[in-house]
């Protein structure tokens, strides 16, 4: 059933992606601002979101909606839904300056609408404009300014905006201020197109994302930190999930950044140093998974999880869960090595780890230049593992253990879209399994 997720390995059957667009011409004007780990190519990047997209459907037969698409198509042929897409662009777009042009602005949008296009909505919504009025004495002199107010340069990490449980799906509310409009777009597409079940939608003041959510089977695993709060956790416990129990994963602050200067984006989520490509394995980053603390929350029935008075690490609560851990290095974990897609039991999606880390170690060599004490242990560890796993020949997936432990690793080439903080794992809402 779409929007039904009981566990990470099971056989991936539909996804949903965003191909970015203009909006990603917006965040690179400046990439530390919105959210970008560094600067990349938009057309190199518009080129391997192809390559995943057509991975998906022709490698691996997965049904694959694009957002914008799915909208637009519906809009088209649905007028309830072109209203409603109507009446949010209308609602998106802020007027500022002479009152008498934002009345006439108005009059002509309502006006103008049964002209233009659905994909003209659409992207108001991801681009967030704002419109400035200045009037001068001549008529029709009118100085108009086009405002981005945070556009949605960040849609493309389809992950975040919700998560996909064993009840539903349940919608987020994003921490940062640049992300916290993307569930509406996603939640149009879910609850109005395709009436799908919402288990939940987070509200204030919680904020989780998507990405710090895997369903484990019997139990899932909820990550809380810098980007997810204890009253998000709170709410969640009260949904009527069937999980036996719930870890909620503390996020640890890196222990080769300073601890009264940490850089949490290092780890933000979850999935970015951890992940599950079949039902007895983990991939992650041991120096962080033995410094992660986990809760445990025990299924009372009737939507109430209690927690359990003992904390554990989440290396000890994975392995009591008989799962094995494939080991990946600092400098793979920064390069995203765990970030990959479970397309199925022993089969995933990867990142090639090898064609993208030289841009991660050149962004880790700028912070170090300029705040050296902050960064020079990470880095010391970054250049080591580099001369390692060059003299070895086995960045991620190419390794030993991956061979040995049977999995299928696909691995696709995404330097560029990694750059705004993300993986395979991070691009996609996966939607359906089973």
């Amino acid at each position: 059933m779409d929007g039904i997720i009981h566990a990470e390995w099971d056989p991936l059957k539909k996804v949903v992606i965003h191909r970015p667009d203009i909006e990603m011409f917006f965040g690179l004007l400046d990439p530390h601002s919105s959210l970008y780990e560094r600067a990349f190519s938009r057309e190199g990047a518009l080129r391997e979101h192809e390559i995943l997209e057509n991975t998906l459907r022709k490698e691996f037969k997965i049904e694959v909606i694009r957002l914008k698409d799915a909208i637009i198509q519906a809009a088209d042929e649905r007028p309830d839904v072109r209203n409603k897409l109507i009446t949010m662009a209308r609602s998106t777009i802020t007027h500022v300056g002479d009152t008498e042009n934002i009345e006439q602005s108005l009059k002509e949008f309502d006006r103008n609408a049964k002209y233009l296009d659905s994909a003209h909505f659409f992207n108001i919504l991801v681009l967030n404009p704002g419109i400035e009025f200045h009037m001068k004495e001549n008529y029709r002199n009118i100085n108009l300014n086009i405002l981005g107010k945070q556009p949605l340069c960040n849609l493309y990490f389809m992950r975040d905006q919700q998560f996909v449980t064993d009840q539903g799906i349940v919608m987020t509310r994003m921490a940062s201020e640049t992300r916290r409009n993307e569930p509406i777009v996603t939640k149009f597409l879910w609850h109005d197109i395709m009436n799908l079940p919402i288990a939940h939608e987070m509200t204030s003041p919680a904020t989780i994302e998507g990405g710090e959510f895997i369903p484990m089977g019997k139990f899932a695993l909820v990550g809380i930190g810098s980007r997810t709060n204890q009253a998000a956790i709170d709410q969640l416990m009260k949904i009527p999930f069937q999980y036996e129990e719930i870890g909620v994963v503390h996020q640890p602050m890196h222990p080769l950044v300073p601890s009264d200067d940490p850089d949490p984006m290092i780890n933000m989520h979850l999935d970015t140093y951890f992940n599950v490509p079949a039902r007895d394995l983990v991939v992650g980053n041991e120096l962080l998974l033995q410094n992660a603390k986990v809760d445990i929350y025990h299924n009372e029935g009737n939507g109430s999880f209690v927690k359990g008075k003992k904390q554990t690490t989440l290396t000890e609560y994975i392995q009591s869960k008989g799962f094995h851990i494939i080991p990946i290095t600092t400098l793979e974990q920064m390069s995203y090595a765990s970030n990959f897609l479970c397309i199925k039991d022993r089969k995933i999606l990867a990142i090639e780890v090898e064609r993208g880390v030289r841009d991660v170690m050149a962004n880790l060599q700028s912070k170090a230049k300029e705040d050296p004490q902050r960064y020079n242990k990470l880095l010391a560890q970054a250049k080591a593992d580099f001369d390692k796993l060059m003299s070895e020949g086995q960045f991620f997936p190419h390794k030993k253990e991956i061979y040995e432990a049977g999995i299928d690793a696909y691995p696709i080439i995404l330097k560029n879209l990694t750059g705004g903080y993300g993986g395979a794992h991070c691009m996609t809402c996966s939607l359906t399994r089973g």
